[in-house]
């Protein structure tokens, strides 16, 4: 008889066999996690064994009863061969423990996921990467540095991965595709539902570049909340470096600046405001001995030396990263709108009636307006929430 993998003719990376239907078999059995799968196979000669195996042992494994029943009965094993028909119906690949393909840095960590269910380029993670990670209501500060950094350092190969979450982590993303390179999206949900919808958009931009999008969830996984931080030790396992930009100090980033210190990750962070409460913890981080960031130097200068040789055989680094993903060149600013532009700060925003109050004397306000509105649309500022304008880094 012949599997669901062999009728469909798998690529490697989806799965070509019986070992790698049961990965899945056993992430999709209830009361399982992935700690437990993995001591469970590591007492069988092969993973595909618990097709086979009686009731009692599989509870021998210190399987839950629950999950025995569910294996012993050939309910795994059908609701496997169900995720896989329903993964390649939409061009997606699982990678399981047992895959060439699965990243060695993700085995090194306490509970590597038993599957990977990944959207886009496969062999991305296996690239060395750095997480960017922060709070999802950064300052024009912290989203304008997130995006420098993660644009600098994508320019020089460095795989850029993050949440996909609103803020920093959106920012880190948009940096790494403004620099024209991809970037790894490692999400709390299914890779087949977008969280936060609004990301909808960036979701795409991020697969068109040649990136990918991860889970350790099966298709169809709502948002719960636990989802999240299990997540982190994703973020922080699939890397050689944790960057956390701002965040506060009962931020979920310290779930993963934490697995990063267990994972023996290298951990960096960048200085903010102490009258800010969303440089709580980057600031004690540094105090703790992270590394303190301020340009990708600061980054590059203590990566392994072995992972900057890496970095360097992968081509030479952008000698431009433009601000936007566009191909066309910075069009010449008209006089009001380089007025309106020299008023406008990187680090803080300006709201609309402070514009106005100072170029009162040089500009009318209708000239204040289409200027503000040609910068934005040129992608020099940008709008933010009460009419407050700020400059892109």
């Amino acid at each position: 008889m012949t599997t669901l993998a062999e009728n469909t003719g798998l690529t490697p990376a989806l799965g070509d066999g019986e070992d790698r239907l049961a990965w899945l078999a056993l992430a999709l059995s209830p009361g399982l996690g992935p700690k437990r799968i993995l001591d469970a196979v590591k007492q069988l000669e092969t993973p595909s064994a618990v097709f086979s195996m009686r009731l009692t042992a599989l509870e021998g494994l210190r399987f839950p009863a629950a999950a025995a029943q569910f294996i012993f009965d050939g309910k795994a094993r059908a609701a496997a061969e169900d995720e896989l028909a329903r993964v390649v119906a939409q061009g997606a690949t699982v990678v399981s423990f047992g895959c060439p393909g699965y990243p060695e840095r993700l085995k090194e960590i306490y509970d590597p996921p038993p599957v990977l269910w990944v959207r886009g380029d496969v062999k991305l993670l296996s690239r060395p990467a750095i997480a960017v990670v922060g709070t999802r209501h950064p300052t024009p500060y912290g989203a304008g540095i997130a995006e420098m950094l993660s644009r600098d350092l994508a320019a020089r190969r460095l795989l850029i991965v993050s949440g996909m979450a609103r803020g920093i982590d959106s920012c880190a993303h948009r940096g790494t595709l403004a620099a024209r390179m991809p970037t790894v999206a490692v999400w709390g949900t299914g890779i087949d539902v977008v969280y936060p919808k609004e990301n909808k958009k960036l979701a795409e931009e991020i697969l068109a570049t040649g990136g990918a999008i991860v889970s350790e969830s099966p298709l169809g996984t709502f948002p719960a909340p636990q989802n999240f931080p299990r997540r982190n030790r994703i973020l922080s396992g699939l890397s050689v470096a944790v960057l956390v930009v701002e965040a506060s100090e009962n931020s979920g980033t310290r779930v993963t600046a934490r697995c990063a210190a267990e994972q023996n990750r290298d951990l960096f962070a960048v200085p903010g405001n102490v009258t800010s409460k969303g440089s709580w913890t980057p600031n004690t981080l540094i105090k703790q001995g992270a590394k303190l960031v301020a340009t990708w130097e600061d980054v590059w200068e203590d990566l392994p030396s072995q992972v900057r040789l890496e970095l360097e055989s992968l081509g030479p680094a952008e000698s431009k990263s433009e601000t936007t993903a566009s191909l066309l060149p910075d069009p010449v600013l008209r006089p009001q709108e380089a007025m309106v532009l020299e008023v406008l700060k990187k680090d803080a925003s300006l709201q609309i009636d402070e514009i106005l109050d100072l170029l009162e004397t040089q500009l009318t306000s209708s000239e204040v307006f289409t200027a503000l509105f040609e910068l934005e649309m040129a992608g020099r500022i940008r709008g933010l929430p009460g009419k407050n304008y700020v400059r892109t880094m």
